[in-house]
This record gives structure tokens, sequence and C-alpha cells, in this order.
């Protein structure tokens, strides 16, 4: 069996796909060793999971601020994250693979540091691509060039084209029924679709009666900047009382509702989408993917980040509406949810992708396309294990 170094950063999405990989792996009974902020990861992974701690206890992060959008949203998380982090990270996984002595390393497309520590190593590297947003090269030539220079800028003696992307492997977690032709896409890609829990959890509803189920959540990383937003979508739903609404409010923002609408801090998510007929969110990938897997429709109001770029997804493949997240009134969200509701179109694009979904193959096609990565060829030096 084959040895496989799985590399994140310390952020819960970018986790998400790789865990039922990871578990697929372990069960076919290959060696899984996970690399990145350990203390984070254990937290995530629990005790059974083997962690390599490859991030200082002395690195820290700046705040970033609530308000940060657009270009300045992206220069603070390549700049003052993503390129600190991978710097931070290079020595722990270069000791990591002396250690380990993995046959892959399995990279998040925002871990740089494992794609060059592989590289060093000569060792075959695999991308998992837990958004879409970068396999089709979104970046006008300004900004292409700005970022390959901050990629530039981390030291390594062996050159990599692109940490991001993997000449030998990229793992997409969706399809191009979602993110359009896919022409322009590396040739390494492999679209295997969302790769869901295996145990979604379970979630009673809190109202006796059935009616249309909304869900709204703005994922992990916006309590701070999303109250204004969800208070707009209890007023919206308020409104309606013939449908009933879960919030996830991990916050605390939003306030006394209807009993038409439940306001939580968390919930099982995959469980609620089963129940659901319509996800308003903040388009992140894993929710916007997740909710597709399960056939929902969105209303997607981007914050930053590539959250636009998926947004941009959604509406192209008509599973969804598009508000703008800073601007959009309990009149706008009321609307898109009627609009949503009267035109069936919009599940009926849901539903071709959740096919499109359920036949590439999810964590099983991930693990076929490592286990093939790792017979092909050991380019690791013998001096080194």
């Amino acid at each position: 069996m084959s040895r496989f170094l799985i590399v994140v950063p310390p952020l819960t999405g970018h986790l998400t796909p790789l865990r039922p990989v990871a578990a697929r792996l372990a069960a076919r009974g290959h060696h899984v060793v996970w690399a990145g902020m350990g203390p984070w990861l254990r937290e995530r992974l629990g005790p059974t999971a083997e962690v390599h701690d490859c991030v200082p206890a002395s690195f820290t992060v700046g705040e970033r601020e609530p308000g940060l959008r657009g270009l300045a949203a992206l220069r603070f998380l390549v700049e003052d994250f993503l390129l600190p982090l991978a710097t931070a990270m290079l020595p722990g996984l270069r000791a990591a693979i002396v250690r380990h002595r993995p046959d892959v390393v399995v990279a998040d497309q925002q871990a740089w540091a494992g794609a060059y520590a592989a590289a060093e190593a000569g060792l075959p590297w695999a991308t998992s691509a837990s958004t879409s947003a970068e396999l089709l090269d979104p970046y006008p030539p300004a900004l292409h060039d700005w970022l390959s220079g901050c990629l530039a800028a981390i030291a390594h003696p062996r050159p990599v084209a692109d940490p991001r992307l993997s000449p030998h492997l990229i793992l997409a977690f969706t399809t191009p029924e979602l993110t359009g032709p896919a022409i322009a896409a590396p040739a390494s890609v492999r679209w295997v679709g969302p790769a869901p829990q295996d145990d979604p959890g379970a979630w009673t509803p809190p109202w006796p009666a059935r009616r249309p189920l909304v869900l709204v959540t703005l994922g992990t990383q916006s309590t701070e900047t999303g109250a204004r937003f969800l208070r707009a979508c209890a007023e919206a739903l308020a409104a309606r009382p013939e449908l009933h609404a879960v919030i996830v409010d991990p916050g605390g923002v939003v306030g006394p509702c209807p009993e038409n609408i439940h306001v939580t801090p968390w919930v099982p998510q995959q469980a609620v989408l089963k129940r659901a007929g319509l996800v308003i969110c903040h388009a992140g990938h894993n929710t916007v993917t997740e909710s597709l897997w399960h056939g929902r429709p969105l209303v997607v109001a981007p914050i930053r980040d590539d959250q636009m770029i998926v947004a941009g997804q959604v509406v192209s493949a008509g599973a969804g509406v598009r508000l703008r997240f800073a601007h959009a009134t309990a009149a706008h969200i009321g609307a898109a949810v009627d609009t949503i509701h009267s035109d069936p179109g919009y599940a009926h694009a849901a539903a071709r992708i959740r096919t499109a979904f359920h036949a590439a193959g999810g964590a099983d096609e991930a693990v076929t396309h490592l286990e093939s990565l790792a017979r092909s060829t050991t380019l690791i030096p013998e001096a080194t294990r």
C-alpha cells in the first residue's frame, strides 16, 4: 500500500472535501498523514488522525477587516496570509517528508508549501482544488503577473510552475456542468465532483408541519460581516409565512423571529439540505456544491475572494439568482426567493447539476486517481527515506 501526506491550510472549507478522501484511502489500507497547523487539525480530525505539525507556534495572521472586498481582500489573502503561511510551513513539511516517507503529497491549492516541498524531494504531488475559481485562469493579465510575483517570492531551490496547479494531478471537486466549459482547464484536472461527508448527521425540523424550507447560511468565515444580510433575510422570510426557514447565525445577530423561522448557531448542513428546497448563501464553494449535490437552487450573495466567480457559475448554469451582498435589502431577497419558487427552470438546472455531480464519483473517484499517481512513479531519492 502507499503513503499519502495531505497538506492543508487552517481553513475549514479547504479541509472539508479531503476528509472523506482520507477516510477512503485509509479504508483501502493506505497510510495517511495530515500536515498543517497541528492544534487546528487535531481539534477537527480527532485523536485518531495522524498529524504532523508544520506551522510554528509563533506564526500569526493579522485580522482581515470585515468590510474588505474585491482586490483589497485578495491582496490581504495572498500577501498577509497565504504567502507567510507557505514560508512558515516549508521547513516543517521538509521534515514531514523525511519522517513519513510519502509516495504522494496531496496539497490543497492554497497550501503552496506542499507543492514546493514535494518538488524539492522529487515526489509526485496532487492539487486538491477545494474551489474551482482558479482552474480556468480567471484573472486579468496585470493581476496574474502580480500573483506570479508573489509565488516567486517564496524561496525554494526547485522551480514549480504554479504551486496551485499540479502537472501530475488536480482533483477538482466539481464538474463542468457548474463551472462551464472546461476548455481552458489544465490537462491534469480530473473532475471528481463534490465529496460529501459519509455521516451527514441528523436533523429534526422544529415544526410539526412541513412547508417549503429555505436554508440561510454564510459559511464559517463571515460571522462579523453577515449581520445586516442575515437580518434582511429574516425580514424577507418572516413576510412569507408559507415558508419555513433555518438561519445559521453563529454570532447571534439576528434577534427574535416569528415561528416560521428557526435561528441556530450551527446545523448539520447535509442533513438540512436533504429537506431544503432553496438555499440562500454567500457562494462559498462547499456550500454551493453541497446544495447542488442535493439539487437545491440558490440565491447567492458573494462577499469576497472566490465567491464572486462561484456565484457567476451558479447564475450561468441557470441554478440560481445573484444578489449584491452589501446592498441587498429584504425586498431584494424576497423577490429572489419568489423568482426561484415561481420558475421551475432553476430547480431543473440544479437537478441537472446534481446528476452530473453524482455521476462524477466524488471521494471514491479521487482515491482512484491518487492510487494511480502513487503507482505511476516514485521519484523521492532513497537517501531521504
